[in-house]
This record gives structure tokens, C-alpha cells and sequence, in this order.
């Protein structure tokens, strides 16, 4: 059975973690979620949203995230896939050394990685990103560039085994690439 991972924590982006793993699990895949903490703590993921006046988003509450698996006990070996669902929640992952290990592990390995907004900050810290092409949330275009990889502003950029988009309402071009890529390796 194909199984992903989505590497996530507090204040990451509501609608990219269900998104993804909803999606997923449409196609009769093991989806788990990992966040620092023990399995089934909760935390607490948000909203972002675009409001008039505002020069960039805004957040709001979201929904409770239970942990499949800590942080601490994943096996990069045991999944086909990754997840890197955006929000703040990369912000502080960056300064994890396991969750940045984990990152490390897929890249290297050539497994499937999806990373939405925020998401390739922890590809930039786990060393990923040179001489790669991705797009992201476009506020991190600068750090992006200095991480060695080339940016570009469009709704999904796939790059080997990486697919990255700019925020959650590049959702369904997201996943949709990801399980392409999932699909091609399985065959």
C-alpha cells in the first residue's frame, strides 16, 4: 500500500493539510500525519485568508490536527511520499533537526514531495533547493533565490520529484501533479 507523510504543526494551513490528505486517501493510500509531539496530541492549525486593505494575509483559528506518528519516531523508509503543507508552521520545523532530517531523507531518496506556501522553507533548510525550480508563496522569493533555487510565479511547477504551488488555492493542480508522480513511481 502506497503511504505519505505529512510533515506539519502548529499553524500550518488548514486547508493544505485536509486537502492533501483527503485527497489522498481518495485514492485508498495511507496518509499520516507528523508534528512534533506523541501520537494523538493535538495542535491547533489556521486560516489564512486574503482580506481588502491588508498587504498580505490574514490568519484566523483553524481546525484541531491529531498526530498519526511524533516527529521524533518517523521512518522516511516506510513512506512513498511527502507533504509540506504551508502556513507558519515551516517556520518553526526549519529549526527542528529531526523534521528537517525527514526532508533530507525523501530528497534524497527521489521520493514524491509536495510543498504548498510555505512548505519549501524546509526544503531550503534541509540543503534541497539548489539548481531547482519551484514556485511558492511569493513573499519568499528572495529567500527562494538565496537557498539557490529559481522561482517562478505560476499555480504548480513540477521539477523531478518535486511539486510545490503557491498557496492553497493552487490546491487541485497540487495534489493533482503529486499523484501523478506517486502513480509513476509505483508503476
Amino acid at each position: 500500500m502506497t503511504r505519505i507523510l505529512i510533515l506539519t504543526g502548529d499553524a500550518g494551513e488548514s486547508q493544505e493539510i485536509y486537502y492533501a490528505k483527503f485527497r489522498l486517501e481518495e485514492e485508498g493510500w495511507q496518509v499520516h500525519i507528523t508534528a512534533p509531539g506523541s501520537p494523538g496530541d493535538v495542535f491547533l492549525s489556521v486560516v489564512h485568508d486574503f482580506e481588502p486593505g491588508h498587504d498580505t494575509y490574514t490568519e484566523k483559528p483553524g481546525y484541531r490536527v491529531t498526530i498519526d506518528v511524533g516527529l521524533d519516531e518517523v521512518d522516511p523508509a516506510s513512506y512513498d511520499g511527502l507533504v509540506l503543507p504551508g502556513g507558519r508552521a515551516p517556520e518553526f520545523l526549519c529549526r527542528r533537526p529531526q523534521a528537517v532530517s525527514v526532508v533530507k531523507a525523501f530528497a534524497e531518496a527521489g521520493k514524491p514531495i509536495a510543498a504548498n506556501c510555505h512548505g519549501p522553507l524546509l526544503l531550503a533548510a534541509a540543503g534541497v533547493t539548489q539548481g531547482r525550480t519551484l514556485t511558492c508563496y511569493p513573499d519568499l522569493e528572495f529567500l527562494m533565490s538565496q537557498a539557490g533555487a529559481r522561482f517562478v510565479d505560476q499555480a504548480v511547477v513540477v521539477d523531478g520529484n518535486l511539486v510545490s504551488v503557491r498557496g492553497w488555492p493552487d490546491n487541485s493542480p497540487w495534489m493533482g501533479e503529486f499523484v501523478k508522480l506517486l502513480k509513476a513511481r509505483k508503476s
